[in-house]
């Protein structure tokens, strides 16, 4: 058996396309679903409150958000009060890093 090292995105090691978009949206739906559970809500209570139904937050919540654009994401983070701020700065600035990536905010 022969073990592989993976990178830090499983969408990319796995060949998806465009894993850097899909990296984001699982990262902002992971944060989705902890607000969520931060605040006790029903998935029907946060379907309401982010403008969607109860089965779509159902399939956002399972992972199943191919469909779902970023932008909507976002909005459905700002709509359950969470503030979202975006830096555009040059990759060819030093410790730039990926094009895009996700920062939590420290507690």
């Amino acid at each position: 058996m022969q073990i592989r090292h993976g990178t830090d995105n499983i969408f990319a090691d796995l060949g998806f396309p465009d894993p850097e978009t899909h990296l984001l949206k699982a990262q902002l739906v992971a944060r989705m679903s902890a607000e969520i559970k931060a605040r006790q809500l029903t998935q029907s209570a946060a379907a309401k409150l982010t403008g969607v139904s109860q089965p779509d937050m159902s399939r956002l919540l399972r992972g199943r958000f191919r469909d779902v654009s970023v932008e909507r994401i976002m909005t459905m983070l700002t709509r359950l009060g969470c503030a979202i701020d975006i830096h555009v700065r040059s990759t060819h600035q030093a410790g730039a890093g990926d094009a895009i990536q996700l920062r939590p905010v420290a507690a």
